[in-house]
C-alpha cells in the first residue's frame, strides 16, 4: 500500500479555477482508495464545496468541455477530460422516499461538513477523500486502517439500509478486494435479504455488480460465499446447491480468469438444467445469453455422455475456443476439441455449385453424425 496521496497533476488547471473561485475540491471515492491500494484509474470522483448550483458548477467547468449533467438529477456531473471520466458532485443530504436504489431525494447544501456529506457513502474504504487546496487526506470513518486490515465495515447503518444495491456492492468488493466482512456488516445484510429488498432492484444495476465480481476479482468464489453468508440466496435461490456442488462451484469460478461468459457457464453449470435460464434473466438483460449457455451445455453434455448425437447446427454455432476453456475448468481433459470440429460445413458445398435447402441441411447432419460416430 503507498504511504502518501498522488493524483494526475493535469487537473491541476481544473483544481485552480475552482479555487480561485472560491470552491473546494475533494477527492472522493474509488479513486482514493485504488491510490493507497497502488491500482491506477482513470475514473476520478471530485465533490465541490462552497458552489450553490449545478448551474454554476457546470458554467466553472465548461472550458474544459463538455459537461455532461445528464446524472445531475442523481446528483453528478461528467466530463471527459483526456483520457480521464470526471464525475463532479456537490456536498448532498440523501433522504429515502421511494423503494429501490435510486428512490432518493436530493439536498444539496454546499457549506456540508466533508464527515456530515461523507455519512451517505456504502463502506468505510470508500469514504476516504483528499482536500485538493488544503492537500491532506480527510479520513473521518477510519477508511485507511480498514484497508491496511483488510477489513470491509458499513459507514453508517440506517443509510446502508436505504440502499439494497449495497449487499451486491460488499459481494463485488470482499472479492476483488480479498477483504474480511465485518460482523455488523453481515448482520445489516441479513437483514435486507430477509426484508427481500433484493427484488427492489432492477436487472441493469445487479447485472453491473456481478460484471465487477467476475471481470475484477481474483477470487469471485468470495463473493458467492458472501451471498450465501447474508441468506442472499433466498432470492438467488437458483445457487441453492447441494455441498458437494456448491464446493465445486466455488472452486471452479476462481478458474476462469476474468471470462464473464465461461463465469456464468461455471455457476450454472451444477444447477439444474431448468433453473439456468431463470437465474440469467436475474442477473442480466442479454436475452441471447440463456440460448448461448445452454448451447454450450448441450455440447459439454456429449463430451461427457455420449448420450445423443451432436447437432451440426449447434455446433457451428458454439465458439469451440470457449467449449476447451470450460472443459478444462471443469476438468474434464480428454477431449481433442480439434476432432469435433465438422470436416465439411454448408458454405463449402455451396462454393461447389450446391444449394442452401433443407436437402443439403440434411446431407450435413448425417456427414457429422457419421464423424462423430467415428469417434466414439
Amino acid at each position: 500500500m503507498v504511504t502518501h496521496f498522488k493524483y494526475p497533476k493535469k487537473l491541476n488547471k481544473i483544481f485552480q479555477k475552482l479555487i480561485l473561485q472560491d470552491a473546494k475540491p475533494i477527492i472522493v471515492g474509488g479513486f482514493v482508495r485504488d491510490a493507497f491500494l497502488d491500482i491506477t484509474s482513470l475514473d476520478i470522483d471530485i465533490e465541490v464545496y462552497g458552489v450553490a448550483s449545478f448551474e454554476d458548477l457546470e458554467e466553472m467547468l465548461k472550458e474544459f468541455g463538455a459537461v455532461n449533467s445528464v446524472g445531475k438529477s442523481f446528483g453528478v456531473c461528467k466530463l471527459d477530460y483526456g483520457d480521464f471520466k470526471l464525475d463532479f458532485t456537490l456536498p448532498r443530504r440523501d433522504n429515502k422516499v421511494a423503494k429501490g436504489h435510486r428512490g432518493f431525494e436530493i439536498e444539496i447544501d454546499p457549506n456540508l461538513e466533508f464527515k456530515v456529506a461523507t455519512s451517505r457513502r456504502d463502506f468505510t474504504i470508500n469514504s476516504i477523500g483528499y482536500d485538493v487546496k488544503e492537500g491532506k487526506i480527510l479520513d473521518p470513518f477510519g477508511g485507511l486502517y480498514d484497508l491496511k486490515n483488510k477489513t470491509l465495515k458499513i459507514v453508517d447503518e440506517k443509510s446502508f439500509k436505504e440502499d439494497p444495491l449495497r449487499v451486491l456492492r460488499a459481494m463485488q468488493f470482499c472479492a476483488r478486494f480479498e477483504l474480511s466482512v465485518d460482523a455488523t456488516l453481515i448482520t445489516v445484510s441479513k437483514q435486507m435479504c430477509k426484508n427481500n429488498l433484493l427484488t427492489e432492484l432492477p436487472t441493469q444495476r445487479i447485472e453491473e455488480e456481478f460484471k465487477k465480481l467476475f471481470l475484477k476479482a481474483k477470487k469471485p468464489s468470495n463473493g458467492l460465499e458472501f451471498l450465501k453468508v447474508v441468506d442472499a440466496l433466498e432470492f438467488f435461490n437458483e445457487l441453492k446447491l447441494d455441498d458437494a456442488k456448491w464446493i465445486s462451484t466455488l472452486k471452479n469460478i476462481d478458474k476462469c480468469k476474468n471470462d464473464l461468459f465461461i463465469s456464468l457457464a461455471v455457476v450454472c453449470h451444477k444447477m439444474p438444467r431448468c433453473n439456468v435460464e431463470s437465474f440469467l434473466n436475474k442477473i442480466t438483460n442479454k436475452k441471447n445469453l440463456p440460448k448461448e449457455i445452454k448451447q454450450l451445455y448441450h455440447v459439454i453434455d456429449f463430451f461427457e455422455h455420449k448420450s445423443d448425437i451432436l447437432s451440426y447446427s449447434i455446433i457451428k454455432k458454439v465458439d469451440l475456443k470457449n467449449v476447451d476453456i470450460f472443459l478444462k475448468i471443469v476438468e474434464i481433459n480428454d477431449i481433442n476439441i480439434q476432432k469435433y470440429i465438422p470436416k465439411i460445413n454448408g458454405k463449402e458445398l455451396i462454393e461447389l455449385g450446391f444449394k442452401s435447402s433443407k436437402e443439403l441441411s440434411k446431407i450435413l447432419q448425417l456427414h457429422y453424425e457419421m464423424q462423430l460416430i467415428s469417434l466414439c
